[in-house]
């Protein structure tokens, strides 16, 4: 399950996974948590992220931002290996995806305005060349567990 098992972790998900899953079988999650770059950057997104777009993400999201852990998860737990996606974005491509939120669409459907115009003032200041490329890594929070 990529990027939704926090919409789907209730008892009737589970046991719709029990019931097709042989014994023995496997199941896996992974997510992607939030973005990393430079440490300034890191810092005005998180802000971002928490506090101006906060209040408009789904009680879900926690799980998320917990990395998939203490959320339900009726399986023997399997070790699992560390992954992250790593890409180089200028600062158009970030504030493109950071639009594409969730979130971010309900902040602008509820106050009728883009909170990422006034996000791409406040990164200028740590991304002064707009088209300079910089990495980007979500790190990946994969739980895998095995039907009993």
């Amino acid at each position: 399950m990529a990027q939704a098992l926090h919409w789907f972790c209730g008892e009737a998900f589970y046991a719709e996974v029990h019931r097709v899953l042989k014994p023995g079988g496997t199941f896996a999650a992974w997510t992607y948590t939030l973005l990393r770059g430079e440490a300034e950057l890191n810092a005005i997104v998180e802000d971002f992220y928490r506090n101006t777009i906060g209040p408009w993400w789904p009680p879900e999201r926690r799980w998320v931002d917990l990395a998939y852990r203490d959320m339900p998860f009726p399986f023997t737990e399997l070790a699992a290996p560390e992954f992250e996606i790593l890409l180089e974005w200028n600062l158009d491509d970030l504030l493109a995806y950071l639009r594409t939120w969730s979130a971010t669409q309900r902040y602008i459907r509820e106050r009728g305005s883009d909170p990422c115009v006034e996000l791409g003032h406040r990164l200028r200041d740590v991304w002064p060349d707009p088209q300079a490329r910089k990495p980007i890594i979500w790190p990946i929070a994969l739980r895998c567990g095995r039907v009993k």
